[in-house]
């Protein structure tokens, strides 16, 4: 099983990056799903996530500005995330619980910065 992340950058405050996070060896289904983020010197929190009953949940802090969704013909997690802040810059993961386990992809950098 393999998570693949990608889509993280450099981007100016208030500009906007869609996260892509493709799946290997299984299938995110209907499956809980979500993103995670870690800034440094701080511990990973949940960013988005949508659970096996296909309710969404976000953060405070990204409510109104990111958006979860999921491609089940891609079989891909996305993440658009828009009016992109400083307090935004972190390295994203993505995640899949499945009942065979909780599975996460490397990572890919977000920097928010002038």
């Amino acid at each position: 099983v393999q998570l693949q992340a990608s889509g993280g950058g450099v981007v100016q405050p208030g500009g906007s990056l869609r996260l892509s996070c493709a799946a290997s060896g299984t299938t995110f289904g209907l499956n809980a799903v979500g993103w995670y983020r870690q800034a440094p010197g701080k511990q990973r929190e949940v960013v988005a996530r949508i659970s096996s009953d296909r309710t969404a949940y976000y953060a405070d802090a990204v409510k109104g500005r990111f958006t979860i969704s999921r491609d089940i013909v891609k079989n891909t997690l996305y993440l658009q995330m828009n009016g992109l802040e400083p307090e935004d810059t972190a390295i994203y993961y993505c995640n899949l619980v499945k009942k065979t386990g909780q599975y996460w992809g490397q990572g890919t950098l977000v920097t928010v910065s002038s």
